[in-house]
């Protein structure tokens, strides 16, 4: 089966567009050509596809539907990923659908928050921040994108 896809609506010009959850290059708009966020999510089969093989740095969000602190910070993960379009992908892990993967990464708390770089984990963050401090960690750990 191949990689599955998601509608993103772009920024820049409110088109709707259809982005793979994996890719060898980097989505853009298929309307005004910009960058586009890349937000997807994936489990235990396509891990490796959708995270490890990303050309990007991945911003890895280990959550659980059960969890508030999750669906606080979530948002703030997807403006992240809104500002740092073409230069990161955010990528959604529901540990209790992917028990593999919490399991790889001993996921003790959710969230628990992952930035993935040539498939080594280069920063790891448990449990909700709010978006100014998100940014500053983000930053530290890919170096800041928004410059554009």
């Amino acid at each position: 089966m191949g990689p599955s896809t998601a509608t993103v609506k772009c920024p820049h010009c409110g088109k709707t567009n259809r982005v793979p959850s994996a890719a060898s290059g980097l989505p853009h708009c298929g309307n005004c050509h910009n960058s586009l966020p890349w937000i997807t999510a994936a489990g235990d089969d396509d891990f490796g596809e959708v995270v490890e093989r990303a050309a990007v740095p991945v911003l890895v969000d280990m959550w659980a539907t059960w969890c508030g602190p999750c669906r606080m910070v979530s948002p703030a993960l997807e403006q992240l990923a809104t500002e740092r379009a073409g230069s990161i992908k955010l990528v959604k892990v529901d540990v209790d659908a992917a028990p593999a993967l919490a399991q790889r990464f001993r996921v003790q708390a959710v969230p628990t928050l992952m930035v993935v770089r040539g498939g080594e984990v280069v920063a790891r963050q448990a449990g909700a921040l709010p978006l100014p401090a998100l940014r500053q960690w983000l930053d530290a750990s890919v170096g800041s994108g928004g410059e554009g």
